[in-house]
């Protein structure tokens, strides 16, 4: 079915295209379905510096059933120290939501100085005592370092950094269910939403484009600690500039999920990329099984100190 496109300020009452019925929608969405006669709705706000339209999205491949078997055999599979409780729940569906982020490039030029090691052997002469008790020569190989100053500029392209612009998935989150193919971004277009959830970016531009920053300049020193010759070095320092900067707001596929596992504690969060099936969230541990996991780990150390002592 057609999206029908509704010109509106920032209020959050809309009138349906097709039944007329009047909706309440949330500022943080930018499209709706009517619950009367499941017309999609987009809504446009005009942009503003920090609420810019987007200009590309990544279009979902992952339908509804294969992110649910995904998260289902994510949480059964968890790591050893996971509560029973929450392998053996059941993951409610909050919703498919085109996640807003921003999709960051740069040139980074940087200049470095380090100390590069060099690994060579010798042959070392030493005095040890044998098994009789007697004092013997014998030669061995060492490994040594021999340590030059290096310094020098570096330059790269930075593309592709991804950083999230809503404020319910954190950029920690996200990254646990990268990385997104690229290569199928498409140019944004309201039918690509349409009968979708669709979120507002929520964090600021200026934010945002501070977290890229960040985690160029963060990217950039592994680069540099890769291209660093030789066998090994120390003491890396550099500093680095970021130019011809771009940042563009793109729409990604994502799965929401929460898992409901004990009354007392909140549901956590589980995160589907809608075009990979990467799953991520926050396992919740269980103390019991991390504290019988202890206690066995010092027993067994006990009984081998004690064979030991037994055996001398």
């Amino acid at each position: 079915m057609a999206s029908a496109p509704v010109t509106t300020s920032p209020s959050t009452e809309i009138a349906c295209q097709s039944c007329g019925a009047v909706l309440t929608v949330d500022a943080s969405v930018r499209s709706t379905t009517c619950p009367y006669c499941a017309s999609p709705s987009i809504i446009r706000r005009p942009p503003t510096p920090n609420r810019p339209s987007p200009t590309f999205l990544v279009g979902f491949v992952v339908n509804h059933e294969q992110a649910t078997q995904a998260v289902r055999n994510w949480m059964s599979k968890s790591h050893a120290f996971a509560r029973s409780d929450f392998k053996a729940a059941v993951p409610e569906l909050t919703h498919g939501i085109y996640l807003p982020a921003y999709l960051y490039g740069a040139v980074a030029r940087a200049n470095y100085s380090a100390s590069i090691g060099e690994n060579y052997t010798e042959t070392e002469t030493y005095t040890t005592t044998d098994s009789q008790g007697k004092s013997v020569r014998r030669t061995r190989t060492v490994t040594k370092t021999e340590w030059r100053p290096l310094s020098g500029q570096f330059q790269c392209y930075v593309v592709d950094v991804i950083v999230t612009a809503s404020g319910g998935v954190s950029n920690q989150a996200l990254e646990a269910i990268e990385p997104f193919d690229l290569r199928s971004l498409r140019a944004y277009s309201d039918s690509f939403v349409a009968g979708w959830l669709a979120e507002e970016p929520t964090r600021s531009q200026a934010e945002c484009f501070r977290f890229a920053h960040d985690e160029t300049i963060a990217m950039v020193e592994r680069r540099l600690k890769s291209f660093m010759p030789g066998d090994s070095h120390r003491g890396l320092q550099f500093h680095a500039n970021l130019d011809n900067e771009v940042i563009d707001l793109v729409l990604l596929p994502v799965w929401s999920y929460a898992v409901r596992y004990a009354e007392d504690q909140p549901p956590v969060q589980i995160l589907v990329n809608g075009q990979t099936g990467r799953v991520g969230g926050k396992v919740p541990v269980s103390t019991t099984k991390i504290v019988f996991a202890v206690l066995s780990v010092l027993a067994l150390v006990l009984i081998v100190a004690i064979l030991l002592s037994v055996a001398s």
